[in-house]
């Protein structure tokens, strides 16, 4: 049965919110520079999926509304979680928590009356660092920071002077992780920023700030004298349960002698809104500093079931406060050119304190936001930190008529770094340099990105050095920077560097030479593809050479690689056009080939055994026994690959009830169909 027909102008409306979604996606994955906040970017997303509910022919596998910290510092020992320590999915409103049960209970087939019965346990979100305590047979082994949720650092020395973490713990699982949160009082910030300016040194510009830089000191001494506190709030990994609800997990991490927030309460979904209320009107009251509420089902068998989407929890949500407000100048407009050549305006403004932040600038998003919010050079500004966190302009405060305003802010439509034509694509808010790879800014960002944290990690070679490396001719493509041991004598002789630094710098390029295929290809900086892509992509091809290979064919629209690469579960046609335009150029080819020549790339671990690796499997139609979400997560957990289109590749098709056209393709093709009895026993569920 063929859809029905969706307006022209819904169409349009449906693509400009998804190609600005991705945008807003690209800076933040892409970039790590926020464009806007949480509750405007939730704002925009909920408007998407909103257009799709009314036009399901809209919505397509993959596309935005489908698509879902740091590295560790090389200073500090690494240390793997057994079990990920991911983030959390934000809300700001009941409607929108309520939305978050709703498709918890969707993904659990749980009826009304089920719903209705969950419970929930709420938690302030402290403002500070996430850690990980690992026990063996009782006694406290190692302590570890979230760092990028899959490796953390290793602060166990630091962590010993905390005198609110118990050393043993009774009646414990032979192995458990404790997960908590490492903060700092407000009264205690204050005192510490005293002592560092009565000391003539540079105060923390927050409690969270301070929490942090206190907490990974290479000296535990330092650690020692700063006034850190611990609340403990999470299990990761045990080997034995230890309680059926989280709120009985709390009583038992208090038996165990840890300090656990006493404002966490057990309430029903009814009763969640009034609680944010109430938590808001104290929070000023409160002895830290708290940006939310964190809500999680409390029946942990349903956290176990409702598992991971992305990096966050289903069964867990954070309820964020609005963000902090102020008035100040603007005082000037500058252009910044990234990696994928967008145009970024961004405020320098007179310095204002917003809550305890000293905030000198802000983003303005793009040219339609400064036009629509008439900001000029000159006006009084109200801005807020969006998140808490992100600095950004909300409009013009009103003036008394009195002072005259300057002229509007024209955009530019030249790139300012080399001269190129900024075009803005039509339908698209950002505007872009046309000059790619003869763009410096575009060059050096790129080079910046390779080496940061998440993509590379280079020890020693950052965003300074990559510059100034640069300008002088010694870097002018990526594989260059793997080339740096042939010019070792020239850094020696440069200022501020000696044999020991260079050294330790080309040994840390070195201990980079061998490189994961995600960081590989999340580090080289393609348009939309950020670190959860990079994993997507990396977990579908498995290889270095199968992934160039097929991304070479995708070049053609209408082949089966591009057909292929589209269809895998969250990348989608959007992508896929970014990553056939990259190869389609064949600097980037030579680019790619050139880096991957300095290095030995890894293939992805799979799975060993089971029925399901490397096996590429499709769902259609409804599931009885579980939702299509539950039972993709699970085929991806045993080493499938889960498409949604069914091509000759295609290994085996999985019919629910309605499977229509494509369980009369998979036929056709003499591919392997399933019913849900056979995928449940393949899956060993029964």
């Amino acid at each position: 049965m063929s859809r029905p027909s969706v307006p022209d102008d819904i169409r349009t409306c449906h693509a400009a919110l998804e190609k600005q979604i991705a945008a807003w996606d690209e800076a933040y994955h892409g970039r790590d520079a926020p464009e806007v906040s949480d509750a405007e970017y939730d704002e925009k997303r909920r408007e998407l999926v909103a257009l799709e509910d009314r036009h399901p022919a809209l919505k397509h596998e993959g596309g935005v509304s489908d698509r879902v910290g740091s590295a560790p510092d090389s200073a500090f020992r690494k240390h793997r979680h057994r079990v990920p320590m991911l983030s959390l999915d934000n809300v700001f409103a009941p409607e929108q928590f309520e939305g978050f049960v709703a498709r918890a209970a969707r993904f659990l087939g749980l009826d009304a009356d089920a719903t209705a019965a969950l419970r929930f346990v709420a938690e302030p979100k402290i403002d500070g660092l996430s850690i990980s305590l690992t026990y063996e047979h009782g006694r406290f082994v190692r302590g570890t920071t979230r760092g990028d949720g899959i490796e953390g650092e290793d602060v166990t020395a630091n962590l010993r002077t905390l005198h609110d973490l118990p050393e043993t713990i009774d009646d414990a699982p032979d192995v458990i992780e404790i997960r908590g949160e490492v903060f700092m009082a407000r009264d205690d910030f204050f005192a510490l920023n005293a002592q560092q300016e009565a000391r003539a040194l540079r105060p923390f510009a927050n409690p969270r700030n301070a929490a942090a830089g206190s907490l990974r000191q290479l000296d535990p001494e330092i650690t020692r004298q700063r006034p850190l506190s611990l609340f403990a709030y999470a299990q990761g990994y045990s080997d034995r349960r230890v309680a059926a609800t989280h709120f009985e997990y709390l009583a038992r991490l208090r038996a165990w002698g840890f300090d656990v927030n006493p404002r966490s309460e057990l309430i029903a979904e009814h009763d969640i809104a009034d609680y944010v209320t109430r938590l808001a009107r104290e929070r000023a009251d409160l002895p830290y500093d708290i940006d939310g509420v964190v809500f999680k089902i409390d029946d942990i068998a349903l956290q176990t079931r409702l598992g991971f989407v992305g990096r966050a929890p289903r069964w867990a949500v954070a309820w964020k406060f609005p963000a902090e407000q102020a008035v100040t100048r603007l005082e000037d407009i500058e252009i910044q050119v990234g990696r994928t050549g967008a145009l970024t305006p961004v405020a320098h403004l007179e310095p204002i304190n917003v809550g305890g932040v000293i905030v000198t600038r802000a983003t303005l998003h793009n040219e339609d936001e400064i036009a629509r919010r008439d900001v000029r050079i000159g006006d009084r500004v109200r801005l807020q930190r969006a998140g808490d966190v992100i600095p950004q302009i909300l409009g013009v405060e009103p003036g008394d008529g009195s002072a005259e305003r300057g002229p509007p802010y024209v955009f530019p439509d030249h790139c300012p770094v080399c001269g190129s034509l900024a075009e803005r694509p039509s339908g698209e808010v950002v505007r872009r340099c046309t000059g790619g790879l003869i763009c410096r800014a575009q060059i050096v960002e790129r080079l910046i990105h390779m080496v940061s944290r998440n993509a590379f990690d280079i020890d020693g070679l950052g965003e300074r050095s990559i510059r100034a490396f640069f300008e002088d001719g010694l870097i002018a493509r990526p594989g260059d920077i793997f080339r740096l041991a042939r010019h070792r004598d020239t850094l020696i002789d440069r200022e501020g560097w000696g044999a020991q630094s260079v050294d330790n710098l080309l040994r840390a390029i070195d201990e980079r030479k061998t490189i994961s295929l995600e960081r590989f290809i999340f580090g080289l900086g393609i348009r939309r593809i950020g670190e959860n892509n990079a994993k997507l992509l990396a977990r579908h091809y498995g290889s270095f050479d199968a992934w160039r290979t097929q991304m070479l064919a995708a070049v053609e629209p209408d082949s089966d690689a591009r057909a292929s690469l589209g269809a895998i579960m969250g990348v989608g046609a959007a992508i896929a056009d970014e990553l056939a335009a990259f190869f389609a150029e064949p600097h980037n080819v030579e680019t790619v080939n050139d880096l991957a020549g300095e290095l030995v790339i890894q293939d992805v671990e799979r799975a060993e055994g089971g029925p399901l690796v490397g096996k590429t499997i499709v769902f259609t139609g409804g599931l009885e026994r579980m939702s299509r979400p539950e039972a993709k997560a699970i085929a991806e957990r045993l080493g499938a690959r889960v498409t949604d289109s069914v091509s000759k590749k295609t290994d085996i098709v999985v019919l629910g009830t309605d499977a229509g056209s494509k369980a009369t393709k998979a036929k056709t093709l003499g591919i392997e169909t399933l019913d849900e009895d056979g995928w449940r026993a393949l899956a060993g569920l029964d």
